[in-house]
């Protein structure tokens, strides 16, 4: 079983520090440790004053510095945001398996970005296979490059209830950040329109047609399920993150772990 940190925020803690945290974890789960670091909600972080002048240069400087100090390397980088003078982990600190660090971002410029200074990039919630060939043509990876995908999920033997099980979750999707994952969508002017005629996100959530739901979330039958990951595998996902949905977290593994089992033959 993979662990996974989500994105931590550049702009929130010191990346030699950072680099101590992440090596810990990595010699506590070998070779299973996903990591990755992005801008931050921007709101989130302009309200603790971290909020950079620059976005780009910040998670350029972290990523690279961070890589570097992962693998063991004599460490020396005067940036504008990120100044290490001569760091290096201790030997005995160092993960046998050197995690990948990705980056987890959005937007066009940021994605190319991560396809030049990162392993891999986390696309948050919702993907689809559309969005995942437009960021992958952002990134525009010269090496192996990973895509891990988050999704609102939700799994039940009748897949109107999964289908209801998923609206809420998907009330943000016609918020400004998240423009980036409805472009390229078929539907993309009929949903702003929607929500620009809602009373709010639940309103808009609730009166979504059921086929902009089965679009946006990873939902219906096990069977149904597998086959929506099946596309976003054949459009460039490498892993994929399922979000459970409903009051009980803990109890709704229980119904995305069906996603796992193969069918009877």
């Amino acid at each position: 079983m993979r662990v996974g940190l989500g994105v931590m925020p550049a702009g929130a803690r010191n990346v030699a520090f950072a680099a101590m945290d992440v090596a810990t974890l990595a010699q506590l789960h070998p070779g299973r440790l996903t990591i990755a670091v992005g801008h931050g909600m921007p709101a989130w972080m302009r309200s603790v004053g971290a909020w950079p002048s620059s976005p780009l240069t910040l998670l350029s400087e972290y990523i690279t510095t961070l890589r570097g100090l992962l693998r063991g390397n004599l460490t020396h980088y005067k940036g504008r945001y990120v100044q290490v003078d001569g760091l290096r982990l201790q030997p005995t600190s160092l993960p046998g398996s050197v995690p990948d660090v990705l980056a987890g971002v959005r937007g066009p410029r940021s994605l190319s970005l991560s396809g030049h200074v990162a392993d891999g990039t986390v696309l948050a919630e919702p993907v689809t296979p559309g969005y995942v060939r437009s960021a992958l043509r952002d990134i525009a990876p010269a090496r192996p490059h990973r895509v891990v995908a988050y999704n609102v999920a939700a799994v039940h033997d009748d897949p109107a209830v999964a289908l209801e099980a998923a609206r809420l979750p998907l009330a943000v999707v016609a918020e400004d950040d998240w423009r980036p994952h409805i472009a390229p969508l078929p539907f993309r002017d009929a949903l702003l329109s929607l929500r620009s005629r809602s009373a709010g996100p639940e309103d808009f959530a609730r009166n979504m047609p059921e086929e902009w739901v089965r679009q946006l979330a990873v939902v219906g039958t096990p069977a149904q399920a597998r086959a929506r990951l099946a596309e976003l595998f054949d459009a460039g996902v490498t892993s994929t993150v399922l979000t459970p949905v409903g009051p009980d977290y803990v109890r709704s593994l229980d119904s995305l772990a069906t996603v796992l089992r193969a069918e009877p033959a």
